[in-house]
């Protein structure tokens, strides 16, 4: 899979994740990947402050878009 495949597929996980996150009053972008395996995403709205978003990070944001690109191995999220 080249890097652009892989963003395409990223960017398709979020897509799917993004109206529950709205739902909740929050949104993701995604950043940067790096090495094709470490995602940064960037938690907004009530997400960024919000006290599970670690918990909505691993069980959600992660395992969605390991099912579009099972070679990421890690999704962070960085605060700016």
């Amino acid at each position: 899979m080249t890097s652009e495949q892989l963003k395409l597929n990223v960017e398709k996980a979020l897509e799917e994740i993004r109206p529950f996150l709205e739902s909740d009053g929050g949104n993701i972008s995604l950043i940067s990947i790096e090495d094709n395996k470490l995602v940064k995403v960037q938690l907004e709205g009530a997400c960024a402050g919000c006290s599970v978003n670690q918990m909505t990070l691993k069980s959600g944001v992660e395992m969605i878009i390991k099912k579009y690109a099972p070679q990421i191995e890690q999704v962070i999220n960085i605060e700016v």
